[in-house]
C-alpha cells in the first residue's frame, strides 16, 4: 500500500478519531526522541521562559496538539469537495476581509506554524482566489501528493523559487490574495537576521518586499483547532497599515506581530519547528547562538 492510498483511507476517518490518534502520536514522538524533546523545550523556553507559570501546561498541551496537526493533514488534503475539511471551519471575522475587498486592495495573508494552516488556505479559497507559497518536497511521492491534493479550485500553489515569487506578485497586482508561512526559515540570500522571541533568527524578507511592491494589506490568519474534532475556528488579525521603510525593520516588525498572534494560542504553535536553524551558506551574526548543526 503506497502513501497516497493510505492517506486516502485515513482521510475518511472522523476528525475526532484522527485527533485522538494524533495526540498519542505527539506524545510518542516526544517520549521516544531525545532530540525532538530537547528542541520542543528549547523553543518554548525561548518564547516564554521555563519559569513562566503556564510553561508546563502549554508544553503538555502542545505535545498532543502537534501530533493532531500531523494526522489531520490527510483529512484536509484528501476529502472530496462535497466533504472538504474547510466546511468544518467556523469564522466570525469575515468582515475584516470584506472591508479590504471593498477597498479593492490585495491581501497578504501570513499564517504562522500554528493550528491548521492548511485548512486556513482551503477555507479562504471558498470565498476568494488565493495563491499560496509552498516549499517543494524532496521526496517524489510526497511532492506528487502535494501537487495533486493541496491545490484546488481558487487555491493555487507557488513554489519557493523565482517562478513562485513572480506568481505571487502577479496575483497581488490583480488585487488577489496570497498566503505565506512567514516563520519558515528561508534559504541563503532570502532572509535577514532579526530577533524572534529575543534571539536572532534568519527570517524571510519576502513578505515585507511583497507588501512594499504591491501596497497589499497584511493580515495574520490562524485556524485554531477546536476540541473533540469539531473543526477549526479561523481568526483574522489586521497588521499595521504601513510597515517600516527598511526591509530589515519591516521583517523585525512582522516577527513581533507573529509573536503576538502565537500567544493567542500558544498551545497550538509548532514548537517542534527549529526557528533558529542556520541554512547552508548563511553566516551567523556575532550575537547569534550557533545551533549544533546547520539546516
Amino acid at each position: 500500500m503506497n502513501l497516497i492510498t493510505l492517506s486516502k483511507i485515513v482521510s475518511q476517518l472522523p476528525l475526532v478519531v484522527l485527533h485522538g490518534f494524533g495526540w498519542l502520536l505527539g506524545w510518542f514522538a516526544y517520549c521516544t526522541s531525545v532530540s525532538y524533546r530537547r528542541l520542543f523545550k528549547e523553543m518554548l523556553t525561548q518564547a516564554i521562559g521555563a519559569q513562566h507559570p503556564e510553561f508546563h501546561r502549554i508544553l503538555r498541551k502542545s505535545i498532543g496538539e502537534t501530533g493532531k496537526g500531523l494526522l489531520e493533514l490527510p483529512y484536509v488534503w484528501f476529502r472530496s469537495s462535497q466533504r472538504c475539511a474547510a466546511k468544518k471551519v467556523f469564522c466570525d471575522d469575515w468582515h475584516v476581509i470584506e472591508k479590504h475587498h471593498l477597498e479593492n486592495r490585495p491581501i497578504l495573508f501570513l499564517t504562522p506554524h500554528m493550528g491548521c494552516f492548511e485548512v486556513a488556505a482551503q477555507a479562504l479559497a471558498l470565498r476568494l482566489h488565493i495563491t499560496v507559497l509552498y516549499r517543494p518536497n524532496r521526496n517524489p511521492a510526497m511532492q506528487t501528493m502535494i501537487e495533486n491534493h493541496r491545490g484546488r479550485q481558487n487555491l493555487e500553489l507557488a513554489p519557493t523559487d523565482l517562478s513562485g515569487v513572480r506568481k505571487l506578485m502577479k496575483a497581488l497586482k490583480r488585487n488577489q490574495a496570497v498566503g505565506i508561512l512567514p516563520d519558515q526559515v528561508p534559504s541563503n540570500g532570502e532572509g535577514v537576521w532579526v530577533p524572534s522571541w529575543g534571539r536572532p533568527a534568519y527570517t524571510m524578507v519576502l513578505p515585507a518586499k511583497l507588501q512594499k511592491q504591491s501596497n497589499a494589506v497584511v493580515v495574520m490568519a490562524v485556524a485554531a483547532r477546536l476540541p473533540w474534532g469539531r473543526g477549526w475556528r479561523l481568526r483574522f488579525i489586521d497588521v499595521s497599515a504601513s510597515l517600516p521603510e527598511s526591509t530589515e525593520e519591516a521583517t523585525a516588525f512582522l516577527n513581533r506581530e507573529i509573536e503576538r498572534v502565537v500567544m493567542m494560542y500558544p498551545e497550538q504553535y509548532y514548537w517542534s519547528y527549529d526557528r533558529y536553524k542556520v541554512p547552508a551558506g548563511v553566516l551567523l551574526p556575532e550575537n547569534a547562538l550557533e545551533k549544533d548543526t546547520p539546516a
